[in-house]
């Protein structure tokens, strides 16, 4: 294990065995390693440059742009150690792609939620900052999101997102044998009264992490459940990777824009067209 004298930046990074030739600048963050799969049929190419324990990482590119993808398992402290040495690694903009419970009785299974920020429910980021500090997503990264989705037709919804430590107590389930945590029976309707859209793991510590050393980030997830109606179906992957990779390639030209017209972030005033 590395040493703490040692610079983490000038070594392949310890979990994801990955260097700074091996990433592009901006990465997609599935929980799930099989997610990983879908983008051969997304993708211009992909090469599977590293996987050790949950971290699978596969990069390519996307109509022309460099990308990649790197799985983090499930839950935030997987996550964040995915972003801290992605990050060491030259990564600037990350991308949650993943699954979610809707709390909306309007959404359906297979639709996309688009985090604008989230509910720092998990404890990760609370080893990081004060628990008064936001998780905010990037208001580029949300643009380029919502771009996507309109320019490929697919339902999508805007808004904040709770992120848990425990699929089951944390996110109103009982968990063996009945158990249930206390306030558990009382947190969905809470949630829905507070306008939140969807829960799942990862999105506020990657988005605080983000947030506290000046990079990009957000998160895209499909509906898997809908936890007002009951339904249930394991759809929408590939919508949410699609939708993320070309945000990638929109940000790519937000970008381009800054650069030509001198400005220090991309604003409505600058055309991507």
């Amino acid at each position: 294990m590395p040493g703490d004298s040692e610079d983490p930046n000038t070594e392949v990074q310890y979990h994801l065995e990955v260097s700074s030739e091996d990433v592009a600048p901006s990465v997609l963050l599935p929980g799930n390693p099989e997610r990983v799969d879908v983008v051969d049929s997304i993708w211009d190419a992909a090469e599977e440059v590293a996987r050790h324990r949950e971290y699978r990482t596969v990069t390519g590119r996307y109509d022309g742009v460099p990308i990649s993808i790197t799985s983090t398992g499930i839950g935030s402290p997987s996550a964040a150690i995915a972003l801290e040495e992605l990050a060491r690694a030259d990564a600037d903009t990350f991308i949650r792609v993943g699954s979610c419970g809707a709390l909306r009785p309007e959404m359906d299974v297979g639709d996309l939620v688009i985090t604008s920020g989230a509910v720092r429910q998990e404890g990760t980021s609370d080893e990081y900052v004060r628990e008064d500090y936001p998780a905010v997503a990037s208001d580029e990264v949300v643009s380029a999101l919502v771009a996507a989705a309109e320019r490929l037709g697919y339902d999508y919804h805007v808004g904040i997102t709770m992120s848990a430590d425990s699929f089951y107590a944390g996110q109103g389930r009982p968990g063996f044998d009945g158990f249930e945590a206390a306030g558990s029976a009382d947190l969905l309707d809470e949630l829905r009264e507070a306008n939140v859209k969807n829960v799942e793991m990862e999105a506020s510590a990657i988005l605080t992490l983000a947030n506290v050393y000046g990079l990009r980030a957000g998160a895209v997830c499909a509906v898997y459940a809908n936890r007002s109606t009951g339904e249930f179906r394991t759809e929408g992957d590939s919508r949410a990777v699609e939708t993320a990779s070309l945000a990638v390639k929109l940000l790519a030209r937000m970008d381009e824009r800054v650069a030509e017209a001198g400005a220090d972030r991309f604003h409505a005033g600058l055309s991507i067209e």
